[in-house]
């Protein structure tokens, strides 16, 4: 089989599937009603709802924290042994920096290769390149305490590529920083997830978040946690900040909040 029929083949199984997936938790809470749901390679997608809607719920069955109550999640069309293997490797975002206080930049972001037992030049080489990437060349020796808290979570992102990932699922990375630098970031990110041909799952609250980053927005509803809408933002990539201002930016945030506005007035059963 040649290599561009083979490309062909992998380009059509999803990354993620979810089928009827669901979470009850011990106390009898419904966090999240059944979810069918596939990504695909390359996609940039967006998990958007108020909080108690389940989108960390299903960020975290999907980097297998939990497991499902019931259904089942694939990844590359098995289950998560095969995960790590040559191009199948995911990794995850917190929405806390989560850095290790004691220890520098560059300890910090060789962390996951150091746990590897990977050659200490080989991973102080990859380390390297991934500050870089976020921005963060030359402050491989200072602190967390020494950063912005912007620049610690461009740290944690660079600790989350360093394992060279091909799945990157983050959990609301930016929601608390100030409006200029998570736009800032959010600029960023779509040029690293356009760079190194990532597929991302990204949590928010923010409707313009969702509409700049992604190429599919899942919307959720609370009441318990379900998908109430999936919105495609069938914009060209990379994206800058000119997009934010163009009609078609509003008219993509208008159709998202009406699907949210609609949610909420909807009560348990009416989905």
């Amino acid at each position: 089989m040649s290599a561009v029929s083979l490309s062909a083949i992998e380009a059509r199984v999803p990354v993620v599937e979810a089928l009827s997936a669901d979470k009850v938790y011990a106390d009898g809470t419904r966090a999240l009603n059944p979810v069918d749901l596939a990504i695909w390679p390359g996609e940039f997608v967006t998990l958007l709802g108020p909080s108690g809607c389940g989108k960390s719920t299903l960020l975290k069955m999907i980097a297998n924290l939990i497991a499902p109550s019931d259904g089942r999640l694939l990844w590359w069309r098995h289950g998560f042994d095969g995960v790590g293997e040559a191009g199948k490797n995911l990794v995850m975002v917190f929405q806390d920096a989560t850095l290790m206080p004691w220890s520098r930049v560059q300890a910090n972001v060789r962390l996951p290769l150091d746990l590897q037992k990977i050659n200490r030049d080989t991973a102080n080489s990859r380390v390297a390149e991934a500050l870089a990437l976020v921005g963060l060349t030359g402050f491989e020796r200072h602190y967390p305490r020494q950063l912005s808290g912007g620049m610690q979570m461009r740290a944690s992102i660079a600790r989350a590529l360093v394992t060279e990932p091909n799945l990157l699922l983050m959990d609301e990375p930016f929601g608390a920083l100030d409006e200029i630098t998570r736009n800032r970031l959010d600029a960023d990110l779509i040029q690293l997830w356009w760079k190194k041909k990532l597929t991302v799952i990204f949590v928010t609250h923010s409707i313009y978040e969702a509409v700049f980053l992604s190429t599919r927005v899942i919307v959720m509803a609370a009441r318990p946690g379900r998908v109430l809408a999936e919105v495609t933002i069938d914009e060209p990539h990379p994206r800058t900040d000119a997009f934010r201002v163009t009609q078609k930016f509003a008219a993509y945030a208008k159709q998202l909040s009406e699907h949210l506005a609609d949610a909420s007035t909807r009560g348990a059963t009416d989905l």
